[in-house]
């Protein structure tokens, strides 16, 4: 039987705001355990709930970024459980009235273009994290992060393959990212999915029993997960069993997905309105405010780039991955008077190796915009080589200095003189006369040899374009 797959994913996203969502406590990451949670975020008697205005704000703009309905009015409830870490014994969040309705995000596979609905995104507050190292045999609470704003992102179940599922959660974390709304570090937390999977016979209607498979923090888990989901329930129905709805864990290590427990319906949950927070009211200037503060999205950047500066798809993609770089980008432009290629080329060749070695985003980067373009300027009007511009891209890197003081001080100077190179010339071909006569016998990858030997001689400081020509005259002579 050829079976269909269905996925659908929640993804929650970290809030980028300074304080939490119903209180003022910090949410920085990295802090002691518990010193950065409140009397609210703990639940203690007699405090109530202040919503943040800037989770709001950030909730509307991710709407309008997916061209999604923005709730005029949403109302926050409270999902009643228990868990160590949920000290007040329910997640204020919301069910019946979110504050996005439905939009979509559209995906590229293959060269194709998907549409994948947004089914809503909702605000919510985080639960703290349970310790489970370094406590012999019993388990920690950190409360630092209770409280932090999430807006989880529910799609609809449209995608159809693990291959899907990632290019969906990395085009969100795209977004997110070019929003402001969210770091995206999903090493801490800050980007994470469950991922909802179920199979069908291929053209069944009815979608499959569904296992969740919680807190994925990684693109290259979320397909593992998936497709070693996919294979669990196949090979459970044709051997004769059934699918259960249930809440499932996926361990890396072993590669394989484990029961949790029973899936709860939301009824489970005993949602009702939190009496302690009034409903929100999105007003129609508040919407044209965050509309005019937009930046500009991916996709229109991308197009852009490809408009204005007619640069290749794969250096767009590069270049367009985040804001800070396309703005570093445009900035080494504009500044440099370069050819867009040129900086292009230095942006995504030796400046973001040299990044990815240190472990820095371009925001760290050390060699700024401005002094990247200095050395590109002179490497356009010829006063060094591209070689040498590497030895100055060094300097730069472990410096302060700016490219022109360095070429000064280290006399890095491109040699044009025609007479200094041809001198140098005349003394490689007559201290090599072998391989002229090679070359002039039809070994044309001598030339190599000679042009080698002349930078050498000078240092790698002769214009190459003149040491090429004068070569060319001399031994074709």
């Amino acid at each position: 039987m050829e079976w269909e797959t269905v996925i659908g994913l929640e993804v929650h996203a970290q809030l980028a705001t300074r304080s939490k969502i119903f209180s003022g406590a910090a949410t920085v990451y990295g802090a002691e355990p518990n010193t950065q949670a409140c009397a609210v975020d703990l639940g203690l008697p007699g405090v109530l709930p202040v919503l943040n205005q800037e989770a709001v704000r950030m909730a509307v703009i991710f709407g309008m970024a997916i061209e999604a309905h923005i709730a005029p009015y949403s109302v926050f409830a409270r999902k009643n459980y228990f868990y160590p870490d949920l000290p007040k014994g329910y997640q204020i969040s919301q069910m019946d009235h979110p504050i996005v309705g439905v939009g979509h995000l559209d995906i590229e596979i293959d060269g194709l273009i998907k549409r994948i609905g947004v089914t809503r995104a909702h605000l919510e507050e985080d639960a703290g994290k349970s310790l489970h190292e370094d406590f012999h045999g019993l388990t920690g609470i950190d409360l630092n992060r209770a409280g932090t704003p999430l807006l989880e992102i529910v799609s609809e179940p449209d995608m159809r393959t693990a291959k899907e599922a990632v290019a969906y959660m990395r085009k969100l974390h795209e977004l997110v990212r070019y929003l402001g709304i969210c770091d995206g570090n999903m090493q801490e937390g800050s980007f994470r999915c469950d991922a909802n999977v179920s199979v069908r016979p291929k053209g069944q209607v009815e979608f499959g029993t569904r296992a969740e498979i919680k807190n994925i923090n990684s693109f290259k888990f979320v397909e593992k997960a998936i497709n070693h989901e996919v294979e669990r329930q196949i090979a459970l129905i044709e051997s004769g069993g059934k699918i259960v709805q249930e809440t499932r864990l996926y361990d890396s290590v072993k590669d394989e997905t484990r029961s949790m427990r029973s899936k709860e319906e939301a009824n489970d949950y005993r949602y009702f309105p939190d009496p302690d927070l009034l409903p929100v009211i999105i007003d129609e200037a508040f919407k044209a405010q965050i509309k005019a503060e937009l930046p500009e999205l991916p996709e229109a950047k991308k197009l852009r780039f490809k408009a204005e500066y007619h640069l290749d798809e794969e250096s767009i993609a590069i270049l367009t991955v985040t804001r800070p770089l396309a703005d570093y980008f445009e900035a080494v432009y504009k500044k440099s008077g370069c050819e867009a290629k040129l900086c292009a080329n230095w942006i995504t060749g030796d400046l973001s190796a040299a990044l990815n070695k240190a472990g820095l985003e371009i925001n760290a980067s050390p060699i700024n915009a401005e002094r990247l373009s200095g050395l590109l300027a002179r490497i356009s009007d010829n006063t060094i080589s591209g070689k040498i511009a590497k030895q100055v891209f060094e300097l730069l890197w472990q410096s302060t200095a700016n490219a022109d003081d360095i070429i000064a001080e280290q006399g890095l100077t491109q040699i044009s003189d025609t007479g200094a190179i041809e001198t140098i010339i005349d003394k490689i071909i007559a201290d090599n006369p072998s391989q002229v006569e090679q070359y002039r016998s039809g070994k044309d990858k001598m030339f190599a040899f000679f042009v080698g030997q002349v930078m050498k001689a000078m240092q790698g400081k002769a214009n190459p374009a003149e040491v090429n020509k004068m070569l060319k005259e001399k031994l074709n002579s």
